[in-house]
């Protein structure tokens, strides 16, 4: 074989890796110290344009990662897709997290690999869509680093690759469930400085935890758990206030046991 014809080949296979790469519905993986990431979307999008993926996070031994809002340290991850072609919007969701204390402070996330699903929403349904997602996270073991990577993907290249519908679907299956009546927060007090919290569980569990994220212009400290009768309290403290109360939602939650986690959202205060 003529080195030229080596060379064409050698031209023809670089260029088929990069268009397989290009045209995957799973973006290639991005190294940094302590972690990988990758994000994969599976499925078509449905009539109103709603298209279901996830962003995995393989942390290494010893590392650990941020829940939405980890207190009053540590970095939220974020999600940019304003560089996507007919994407509008993506919401990460998460799944529930454990509660760190590294004798400094304590700060909410995840000490092993995790997804976090994501929902994009295109601009316009029945037209292409490439995703180019800005991801931004810190990743702690002794100390924190940031991870910042852009994470290429088409969604239409191959949608119903049974990996990756398989890893989307068991992401989704790892959020918490809907609250309901038996297992649920409510704001029972505010004086100013904190905000007492009841948390109902269901019969029989031994310990809880909660985890409510900042919004609207709250900022919160981490939960005490505080002594009540026959329920659980807790108490929150409040780092940070707007000056009104403002529109919206509310205060996402979690509340987690050993048996299992809901979600919901607390009036704001």
């Amino acid at each position: 074989m003529t080195a030229m014809r080596r060379s064409v080949l050698l031209a023809f296979a670089i260029l088929a890796l990069a268009t397989q790469s290009a045209l995957a519905t799973v973006s290639d993986w991005v190294d940094s110290e302590g972690a990988q990431v990758r994000l994969v979307t599976a499925g078509k999008p449905d009539a109103t344009g709603i298209l279901h993926g996830a962003l995995e996070i393989a942390l290494q031994p010893g590392w650990k990662t941020y829940w939405r809002d980890p207190g009053d340290a540590g970095v939220p991850p974020q999600l940019d897709v304003s560089n996507s072609v007919n994407v509008a919007a993506a919401e990460l969701d998460f799944p529930a997290p454990e509660r760190f204390d590294d004798g400094l402070t304590k700060w909410a996330g995840y000490g092993h690999p995790v997804f976090f699903p994501v929902t994009f929403t295109l601009k316009a349904t029945g037209q292409p869509a490439m995703i180019e997602a800005d991801i931004f996270l810190g990743v702690c073991q002794e100390i924190c680093v940031p991870l910042q990577a852009r994470l290429t993907l088409d969604p239409a290249s191959d949608p119903d690759n049974a990996d990756d519908v398989a890893l989307v679907e068991a992401a989704r299956a790892r959020l918490p469930a809907a609250d309901r009546p038996d297992f649920r927060a409510t704001l029972a007090g505010d004086d100013g400085k904190a905000l007492t919290i009841r948390a109902a569980v269901p019969d029989g569990t031994a310990s809880a935890e909660i985890f409510i994220a900042g919004s609207g212009g709250y900022m919160f400290g981490s939960p005490v758990r505080k002594v009540g009768d026959r329920e659980i309290l807790f108490s929150l403290p409040v780092l940070d206030r707007p000056k009104e109360r403002p529109a919206g939602a509310g205060l996402p939650y979690t509340p987690s046991t050993p048996g299992g986690a809901v979600e919901g959202l607390l009036p704001f205060p």
